[in-house]
């Protein structure tokens, strides 16, 4: 017990040289504020981006283009990432470190930096990307939408090459050692280089852009979503969505309904035996001029239009209607077929005749022996009735 106050000096003795010296040889006092005045500048973080964002985004929603709106959404986070660089720089400024701890703070310091600058510019690839829109005329909007791929990964890369040389690790040498694995991965990854040169054929060829009804023939039918660098998205009408390959697309052969300049109807209408020549003449002309007085269709100048007796059927005579649709969207061309059909069932009937269904009359010659005989009803038009006579 005589020696508890002599303890107790040594270990507060031990406690201060804790405190100067406990974190990497520097004081637990200088940590604290040093977190402190971190803890600050990311508080302040909150307060800019409460009071100073609410300013900009006001004063953005009120001009006339939407494209600012854009970028400031797209900067905003790049842009609350710089109170954490400058509160990391005011902390380790207060530290006053020095030897291998300078260097590395030093290093830590550039590296945020150089990533809040290339997060910003690859944020701001895609608002800026808007403003490019007038090259449609050029070039597709996929064809643009690869553009904007393509350097959003380019600033990706640079930024790491930039990170990587900060921290002194010589980028020339993985370049190349990364150029001899390619070699080894290409003779690997021969599908994926196939889909890429065929997605770039693609859009080179604008076979099909986003929106577009295709149907490959055993392959799929539906809406193209996107087109990415090794596949393409459509989505079926069953809204189940279809990845195929862009090699395939490129070489088979695709159909672009909606490249359609119009949308055809092509029937075979069948009417009775009975009809006769003026009623079949007056069916023809009624339809062929309800086609050419109705604005929705299109007239013979710009696109076949007949409507011909076109062959005598197993069961009745067959009127071929060929025409076209100005309008080529699947609702409104129904429609039209909807309309049209009403119009010619109302065009027949009023002429007297009637439709033809398939028929077939079955002609015996002999009946079997032992089947039995054929039962004719009573009265046939002379009161009395009679019995078929049996075939021999």
């Amino acid at each position: 017990m005589e020696n508890v106050p002599a303890q107790f000096e040594e270990l507060w003795s031990i406690t201060r040289e804790v405190w100067n010296s406990g974190v990497f040889g520097y004081s637990v006092g200088d940590a604290l504020i040093a977190l402190g005045i971190f803890l600050f500048f990311y508080l302040l973080r909150g307060l800019f981006s409460r009071f100073i964002f609410s300013v900009v985004d006001r004063w953005v929603k009120n001009t006339p283009n939407h494209w600012d709106d854009k970028l400031h959404a797209a900067l905003a986070e790049p842009l609350r990432f710089v109170f954490v660089i400058i509160g990391v720089f005011f902390a380790l400024d207060y530290l006053d470190l020095g030897g291998t701890a300078a260097v590395v703070a030093s290093n830590v310091l550039r590296s945020l930096i150089a990533i809040a600058i290339f997060w910003g510019v690859h944020n701001a690839l895609t608002p800026i990307s808007d403003l490019l829109r007038e090259l449609e005329r050029v070039l597709t909007e996929e064809m643009l939408d690869w553009l904007v791929t393509g350097a959003k990964w380019g600033v990706i890369a640079i930024g790491a090459a930039t990170v990587l040389q900060i921290w002194g690790v010589q980028v020339a040498p993985i370049i190349a050692g990364l150029g001899l694995f390619g070699v080894a991965v290409a003779l690997g990854a021969q599908d994926l280089f196939k889909n890429l040169i065929g997605g770039l054929s693609i859009l080179v060829e604008k076979r099909f852009r986003k929106g577009d009804w295709i149907l490959v023939d055993g392959v799929v039918e539906g809406t193209v979503e996107h087109i990415g660098f090794r596949s393409t998205m459509v989505r079926r009408f069953d809204k189940a969505p279809v990845f195929v390959p862009n090699q395939k697309l490129s070489d088979a052969a695709v159909t672009n309904f909606s490249d359609m300049t119009y949308r055809r109807i092509f029937w075979k209408i069948g009417v009775e035996y009975r009809t006769s020549l003026d009623q079949l003449k007056e069916i023809r002309d009624k339809i062929e001029a309800y086609l050419r007085e109705h604005e929705a269709f299109v007239g013979p100048a710009e696109a076949p239009l007949f409507v011909r007796i076109d062959a005598f059927g197993a069961s009745s005579i067959d009127i071929l209607l060929y025409t076209f649709t100005h309008t080529t969207v699947w609702g409104e061309w129904l429609e039209l077929k909807e309309e049209l059909a009403f119009k010619v069932k109302e065009i027949v009937e009023g002429a007297g005749t009637g439709f033809a269904f398939p028929s077939q009359s079955l002609y015996v010659e002999k009946w079997p022996e032992g089947c039995p005989e054929p039962f004719v009803p009573p009265g046939d038009g002379r009161g009395e009735a009679r019995q078929a006579p049996r075939a021999n």
